[in-house]
């Protein structure tokens, strides 16, 4: 078999450091710093077979990639690739799951947990000396008790929060595409049927057309102004304007945010909230899932070219016969 340090992959923009160094021990890399294909010569397009990458790759740069066999997609939200086109190409799209599900589901909490007890601004007051100067952090107009927390989204990760948050007392509500028949909690046909029942909703969904500003004023307004709003999902299911005017108004109580719309730029009126707790979307972001993130990464590029069935296509590449490599490199 030939050594996988001649198969030339290109690294399509800022990617982790770790992950990088595991893609480098295994494969002939080629790293350009920002996500443009133009900063990949013409002449070296023909060669390259594969992409590891993180974020948004147009199909205008997949189409000028002609041998391109395999994107191999760092993280388990994978709308930044256009997988239906990828596979209308024959390249396979994997992603990655599993490994970084607990991470999220342990932030999800600690977010729900900032937000609803105000926790940043009680540590600031600590901190800079208010407690001593003025007297004890006022008290917290919202509780995790007798509480009700709605999930959008209950896959890997919304599953994880779910049992996380049931150990808090919390009753657990969830809305997805279709029921699920292996969990004990009460499903909604609509998410505005979910934001209206519960007091605290919570995205886990994946980004995409299918959830493309989900999250709207009705919505909004349907959760109500003792409602809590929490999204370590994707920016783009939020109608973010409609999501400022709630925060602003009190149509809802509160907002705890590691995602939005437009990263790493967040609109000015929602850093001025003072009823928001905002996190620089590290939901995953400790080094030993990344880590984990980048070895299943190396590990899906290394079965497909020695002919193995990949570890975690994406169902559209699964749809496709593209779970393994026709012939293996030799």
């Amino acid at each position: 078999m030939t050594d996988l340090r001649t198969v030339p992959l290109l690294v399509f923009g800022p990617y982790n450091e770790d992950g990088l160094a595991g893609l480098r021990d295994v494969f002939d890399v080629r790293q350009i710093e920002r996500r443009d294909i133009a900063l990949v010569p013409e002449s070296d397009r023909p060669a390259i077979r594969a992409i590891a990458m993180a974020g948004h790759l147009p199909n205008e740069a997949m189409d000028l990639l002609p041998n391109l066999e395999i994107i191999g997609h760092f993280g388990v939200g994978y709308d930044g690739v256009d997988a239906a086109h990828a596979a209308s190409r024959g390249v396979a799209v994997t992603n990655t799951p599993d490994v970084l599900t607990e991470e999220v589901a342990d932030t999800a909490l600690a977010l729900v947990l900032m937000t609803v007890r105000d926790l940043v601004r009680a540590e600031h007051h600590a901190r800079s000396g208010e407690w001593e100067r003025s007297g004890p952090y006022p008290l917290t107009p919202l509780s995790l008790r007798g509480r009700r927390l709605g999930i959008m989204g209950l896959g890997r990760i919304g599953l994880a929060i779910a049992k996380r948050a049931e150990s808090f007392g919390l009753a657990i509500d969830y809305h997805n595409r279709t029921q699920r028949t292996d969990v004990p909690y009460r499903y909604h046909e609509s998410l505005l049927e979910l934001a209206a029942a519960v007091d605290i909703l919570l995205v886990a969904a994946p980004g995409g057309a299918g959830t493309e500003r989900a999250v709207n004023a009705a919505v909004l307004s349907a959760l109500g102004p003792k409602g809590v709003f929490v999204n370590i999902g994707r920016g783009s299911s939020v109608d973010e304007p409609a999501l400022i005017e709630a925060l602003e108004t009190g149509a809802i109580a509160a907002a705890g945010l590691d995602v939005f719309a437009d990263e790493p730029r967040i609109p000015e009126r929602l850093r001025a909230l003072s009823n928001t707790v905002l996190l620089p979307h590290v939901a995953s972001a400790s080094r030993d899932t990344r880590i984990a993130m980048g070895s299943l990464v190396t590990e899906n590029l290394k079965r497909w070219f020695g002919g193995e069935a990949l570890t975690s296509p994406v169902p559209e590449s699964e749809k496709a016969g593209l779970v393994r490599r026709r012939e293996a490199v030799r």
